[in-house]
């Protein structure tokens, strides 16, 4: 994507240029389709594009402008949307090797709600294999590629793979995808974008192939925290239970943030914690107070992970109601997983899920003492598709990476990331903010003041190198 692209400008500007005239939603969606024609099969983000379809529909929404129409704060804006959710006119695969059925491309409430408001749906992204996975592989359709190393094929992080990728390309200004143990989180920080995870039950998941329903979270990615206030804004308030809209963004000064001093840190690649470590003393050194803060029973919740959690069974589940004949055909590193809940008896099940409401209770207390909790987001850099190759690498680079993630779905939390640097390789670093439960709008407006002392992903990454 070239520097002067309008992707580039902040989805609030977007949406006032475009009223005002002085930007079409062609020219967004000419810029899209002109990224992909530089580098989108390079970059693979994308399962299913619909460039030309979207640029008709672009012109339709410039006619419905010029006479005065107004369908919601997205209208126009390019979009891309994970393969997982029902979209009509457009085929669901899940990142599966078959079609899906035709009942998983009726719309649910979030895509309904997305295409009310006539933004430019340039197509659906490339997923992990029914999401169950944190690198971004898949053996069927090929791993996206981090548009960060233009030498290795390093993975763009899961489940969500294409997600980041067709922002970075510059093929889209916002991305819808999921996260169920990291899956919006950890592309985001792979890739160098932001990502929110919403709170399980804000948003409603009918229509979207499920891999966890207890877990499963809708979330959203963008080039800036800002642009996840924006379209946070323009689809909660037809979401949520509960709706609120982000506050005005807080003083530094007014903030206090816990930092753990174990398990996040563990075993970190070269050059992330200490990203993390100075983004987080930038932070301090601008009057926010930073306090040494655990979140209680972090080694239990790691080894229910460890054991599967309560994904590999509910997944098994679906899979055995819904699309029994998936199974033969399965990515062996997701079949592999599913089939490990074959041994789980019944009790232990619903041992989980009663451990699952401890860990959330006893993180909702403690998350009562601070603003937001800050960790690295994503512990390793983003490996090559040759070192996952040995046996036994993939399982686990996998776990790696969905470590730090992970905690916020079995602890009930809400969660950001946004870029704040490069790691030893020169991949993009990832900070992860955590707040308490139902917390969006309060952590969205947090994220907005780290933000702007620390400045965008642009600011800080620049733009990708040439493919």
């Amino acid at each position: 994507m070239t520097t002067n692209s309008p992707l580039l400008q902040p989805l609030r500007q977007q949406a006032a240029t475009l009223r005002d005239g002085t930007l079409s939603a062609s020219e967004l969606a000419e810029a899209a389709c002109a990224a992909y024609a530089s580098r989108g099969k390079h970059d693979n983000a994308y399962l299913t594009w619909q460039g030309e379809a979207a640029l008709a529909f672009a012109r339709a929404t410039d006619a419905l402008i010029a006479q005065g129409g107004d369908s919601g704060p997205l209208m126009g804006i390019p979009v891309s949307i994970k393969d997982i959710y029902a979209v009509p006119g457009l085929p669901t695969y899940a990142g599966s090797s078959r079609r899906l059925p035709a009942s998983w491309e009726r719309p649910g409430p979030i895509v309904k709600a997305l295409l009310a408001q006539l933004p430019s749906l340039m197509g659906k992204t490339h997923t992990v294999e029914f999401a169950f996975g944190g690198l971004g592989t898949n053996a069927h359709w090929g791993a996206p590629r981090n548009p960060w190393d233009s030498q290795a094929h390093r993975t763009p992080g899961g489940s969500s793979s294409g997600a980041g990728v067709s922002l970075i390309s510059g093929t889209a200004g916002l991305a819808l995808g999921t996260d169920t143990a990291g899956s919006v989180r950890i592309p985001a920080s792979m890739t160098g974008v932001v990502g929110l995870k919403t709170t399980a039950g804000r948003w409603p998941a009918q229509q979207i192939v499920p891999l966890s329903t207890t877990l499963d979270t809708p979330g959203l990615l963008a080039r800036r925290v800002d642009d996840l206030a924006y379209a946070f804004d323009a689809l909660d308030a037809n979401l949520s239970p509960r709706p609120s809209r982000v506050s005005a963004t807080p003083e530094l000064a007014d903030l206090t943030f816990g930092v753990p001093e174990t398990f996040f840190w563990d075993d970190c690649s070269p050059g992330i914690a200490e990203a993390v470590q100075q983004a987080i003393r930038q932070l301090e050194a601008a009057g926010a107070r930073v306090v040494t803060l655990e979140l209680p029973n972090t080694d239990e919740a790691y080894e229910l992970f460890q054991k599967g959690g309560l994904a590999a069974a509910e997944l098994a589940a679906f899979l055995k109601a819904e699309l029994p004949e998936m199974e033969d055909a399965l990515d062996p590193n997701v079949a592999a997983r599913v089939r490990a809940a074959d041994d789980m008896p019944a009790w232990e099940y619903v041992r989980r899920r009663s451990l699952l409401d401890k860990l959330c209770a006893a993180a909702a207390e403690r998350m009562g003492q601070v603003d937001a909790v800050l960790t690295p987001t994503v512990a390793i850099t983003p490996p090559t598709l040759e070192s996952l190759a040995p046996e036994g690498a993939y399982p686990k680079a996998n776990m790696k990476a969905l470590r730090n993630t992970v905690m916020a779905n079995f602890m009930g939390l809400c969660g950001l990331t946004l870029p704040v640097g490069r790691d030893a390789a020169g991949m993009p670093v990832g900070l992860q903010v955590l707040a308490g439960p139902w917390q969006e709008a309060r952590l969205l407006a947090i994220g907005q003041a780290i933000e702007a002392k620390l400045g965008t992903g642009l600011d800080i990454l620049g733009e990708p190198p040439a493919p």
